[in-house]
């Protein structure tokens, strides 16, 4: 298609969740004509729809809570989670430039003092940020400073001038930028084809994360040659109801808090406390592709209202909760198999008072951390849940300034990419609050690499 007209900026960010608004703010604030090209009508993408968790280490958060995290030990998680596929070059750069979160953090005021162990931590590092508020806050500032705000604009393919990016194309216009071209247009959860393509024992997984997470900037820089990470380990994640909408974030982690997870026939089939990407890919080879998370009433007491991966109260509201006084009761509201419920939890609690070995080698809570609870106390509860393709993390190789590489090892001029879009940081899997990390922190590293390349229109 040939172009109709040439709109000229220094820098362009394509998609608008939080890579992108971070990405967009430090260019913007750094003196450049910057447009961010969103192809939806509103901003904010998965981030919006996500719980919020941010993985950091050694803040004021921690050291209140009195817990002793440190930099290396943050690294040591994230290399043993990324079960040696994570490139260690984008982990220490995480680890390096964490402080870039921390100030976007603190200047959006969105602190909270939630913070736990998750799914790959050895400390508790997940912090719960008030995410729409830094979202917003994040937007305000790249207005303020001067940055174009495109919506409704789809992309569809980089420009060149020789080897160097210098731009996009959006149905049939040009938006060139002279400085570069920073793609953060997401993952591809809601690519049927995708999926198929790259992990298709995964593909079945109910489809979730930002409507716009179609693989858009991992095929328009395949195009050119980029090179793949880490695509054939993405993974759904364990914990979502069936019913869940796109406007409720209804992730439930039971199991972290003491409760066991059950197929339709009423047995365990996995170490509840793995990660929920594992346990995403144990729960897709179950009957009917589901379990049920079984807890009793004193798991049932430290639910946190308002709290994602914690909040009971709001998963009863929904009607999604099952309640009964008895396990007996309980299997027989779920169409368990009778007799089946009261066996697994009887042989679960034998081996937590310690007379039998755990059949699937659980020692802890959360990634081994945490003393096990019996299933003990009434009344006694059930959430069924499903594998939800929240997030895709694998996609682009980048280089650790999140310059795009190509499959032979060089790298794509005047092109950058953060935030979900890029592959090879998680590796095998995932550890909780990593991903909006990494787009925060990213987003603004890409920012500095475009602009030491600038040359400024204005």
């Amino acid at each position: 298609m040939t172009a109709r007209h040439e709109h000229r900026f220094d820098a362009i960010v394509v998609g608008g969740g939080l890579a992108g608004l971070a990405a967009t703010r430090r260019l913007a604030e750094a003196g450049l004509h910057v447009a961010l090209v969103e192809k939806r009508d509103r901003l904010g993408g998965s981030s919006a729809l996500s719980g919020g968790w941010f993985a950091l280490s050694d803040t004021p958060v921690q050291r209140r809570a009195g817990v002793e995290d440190s930099d290396d030990v943050f690294l040591a998680d994230m290399l043993e989670t990324g079960g040696g596929f994570a490139d260690p070059l984008l982990l220490r750069g995480l680890v390096a430039h964490q402080a870039h979160a921390v100030a976007a953090i603190d200047k959006a005021d969105a602190w909270t003092d939630e913070l736990k162990v998750s799914a790959g931590m050895t400390i508790a590092r997940a912090h719960l940020i008030r995410i729409r508020g830094l979202l917003a806050s994040l937007e305000r500032d790249a207005v303020a400073a001067g940055a174009a705000l495109l919506l409704g604009r789809p992309a569809d393919a980089l420009v060149k001038e020789g080897t160097r990016v210098n731009g996009i194309r959006s149905e049939g216009e040009v938006f060139a930028a002279d400085a570069g071209v920073v793609l953060t247009t997401g993952g591809f959860s809601r690519s049927r084809e995708l999926l198929d393509l790259f992990v298709p024992d995964q593909a079945p997984a109910m489809p979730y994360g930002g409507v716009g997470s179609t693989g858009d900037g991992l095929r328009m820089a395949w195009m050119l040659g980029a090179g793949l990470a880490d695509v054939g380990h993405v993974a759904g994640t364990y914990g979502q109801h069936a019913e869940a909408t796109d406007d409720e974030h209804e992730l439930l982690t039971a199991n972290y808090l003491g409760a066991i997870l059950v197929n339709a026939l009423g047995a365990r089939f996995t170490d509840e406390s793995e990660s929920y990407k594992v346990l995403g890919s144990a729960v897709l080879n179950q009957p009917r592709r589901m379990a049920f998370q079984i807890f009793d009433a004193r798991v049932r007491a430290l639910s946190k209202p308002g709290v994602p991966l914690s909040d009971m109260e709001r998963i009863e509201e929904l009607g999604h909760l099952v309640n009964a006084p008895t396990l007996a009761e309980l299997g027989r509201r779920l169409e368990l198999p009778p007799g089946a419920l009261e066996g697994t939890v009887e042989q679960y609690n034998e081996s937590v008072a310690g007379r039998t070995a755990d059949a699937f080698g659980r020692t802890g809570l959360v990634n081994g951390v945490g003393a096990l609870l019996p299933v003990a106390r009434a009344p006694f509860y059930a959430y069924p849940a499903v594998t939800a393709m929240t997030s895709t993390y694998g996609g682009l190789r980048v280089a650790p300034d999140t310059t795009v590489v190509r499959v032979d090892g060089s790298r794509i001029e005047g092109l950058s990419a953060a935030g979900e879009v890029v592959g090879g940081f998680h590796g095998a899997s995932y550890m909780t609050g990593t991903a909006l990390t990494k787009a925060l922190v990213f987003g603004v590293v890409a920012a500095d690499t475009i602009t030491g390349g600038a040359r400024l229109t204005t």
